[in-house]
């Protein structure tokens, strides 16, 4: 299980998760389809199959998601950025790549593949619907459909205005990032092009946001005209674009702000250790209650065997405290994350990020040389922000 989501499945060594909101939005489709859409294109049918060609629709909507986001990973993948996970959510999908592109023109391929794989499906799904109507497209002809090509009538023209939809200039999205590529190719800039890209994406944002709320409130728009549900969710999306492009705004000043930085110089070489024989009740008493560390490094002569935590001591009943040793409820060595003294604090700060953990060990050949804890890289960013 996952924070916020769950796992389904892997592909090319990719894990594909989803997150609970997706759950919502798929139901969400397939409620519309079923109750609103498909019974007004075909009052003829029953509501079994309805229903059927509706959960059948959202499927493969969701899988033409998943296609949009492989494309970004495996490219991601060919240009040597790793790629952990790819995450299913509320407003489509996320690759999770492990740090940002290293120059404008892996951006700029990264970028144009999603919304082209979007808009081919698209093409694709609509040519072949048209085929098995053996009719023309006109909404007559779409009301005689049957229910394989009614289905890929309504997908392939979602898939195109979903990578349409992309390739608008409001970063984070696919457009927003082309932009940024070529800000970045132009300008050799990376922190100038975000910050260019990002208020683009904002005043775009800002712009939904307000046509969103003027259509709830009755105004119409060419080619969306009105209504409170269509004006609502285009203010939503509006909302959702201006945080994401500040958040992704921050995260590279973070990039820039780490890169380059030893984890030597951020780590704490001074954290305290117990042997492998060490009680738990010895380590409670005589470790924990006397500083603030919540993880203490496990050392064996002078190697390190593993790292035990406060959760590693509360998941052992009380009365087994003093005859247990720590070296039964730790995390071993060869399971946790862990950064070289040759990392920099981005690399450090994206294995924090990845595995939800607080602190990483630094090692050389099995040696601590210390314990970089997340507060730590916090405490030098805020530090770092002060003076800039």
């Amino acid at each position: 299980m996952l924070k916020g989501g769950f796992r389904i499945f892997k592909i090319f060594g990719i894990d594909i998760n989803l997150d609970w909101s997706w759950i919502f939005i798929f139901l969400l489709i397939t409620w519309n389809l079923a109750a609103g859409v498909f019974p007004q294109m075909h009052p003829d049918w029953p509501s079994a199959l309805n229903w059927s060609v509706a959960l059948a629709a959202s499927i493969l909507f969701f899988a033409s998601l998943l296609a949009h986001e492989m494309a970004h990973s495996l490219v991601a993948r060919s240009r040597g950025l790793p790629v952990k996970s790819i995450t299913l959510f509320l407003f489509g999908g996320v690759s999770n790549l492990e740090h940002e592109p290293e120059s404008a023109s892996t951006e700029l391929i990264m970028a144009i593949v999603c919304p082209l794989t979007s808009i081919v499906l698209g093409l694709l799904f609509f040519f072949l619907g048209t085929a098995l109507t053996g009719a023309g497209i006109s909404m007559n002809d779409l009301a005689k459909a049957n229910p394989i090509s009614t289905l890929l009538l309504w997908v392939g023209p979602i898939n195109i205005v979903l990578g349409v939809f992309n390739l608008v200039p409001a970063f984070p999205l696919d457009g927003g990032r082309v932009l940024r590529s070529i800000i970045w190719g132009a300008t050799g800039n990376l922190k100038k092009a975000s910050r260019l890209a990002a208020g683009v994406g904002q005043v775009i944002a800002w712009i939904f946001i307000i046509t969103g709320i003027s259509m709830a409130f009755g105004m119409k728009v060419p080619l969306l005209g009105s209504g409170f549900i269509g004006g609502l969710w285009l203010a939503f999306i509006g909302w959702f674009l201006n945080n994401a492009a500040a958040a992704s705004y921050q995260q590279v000043l973070v990039h820039d702000l780490l890169q380059g930085v030893p984890v030597t110089r951020l780590m704490r070489s001074n954290t305290p250790t117990v042997a492998p024989d060490t009680t738990v009740s010895e380590l409670v008493h005589d470790h924990m209650m006397s500083n603030d560390e919540q993880c203490f490094p496990v050392i064996d002569g002078d190697i390190m065997q593993g790292l035990v935590c406060f959760d590693d001591v509360r998941r052992l009943p009380r009365d087994q405290w003093d005859m247990t040793p720590v070296s039964r409820i730790m995390t071993p060595t060869e399971r946790l994350e862990i950064v070289t003294p040759q990392a920099d604090a981005t690399e450090a700060l994206n294995r924090l990020s990845t595995k939800d953990v607080r602190q990483v060990p630094v090692l050389e050949n099995g040696h601590l040389l210390g314990i970089l804890r997340r507060r730590d890289i916090l405490r030098y960013l805020q530090l770092q922000g002060a003076r800039n």
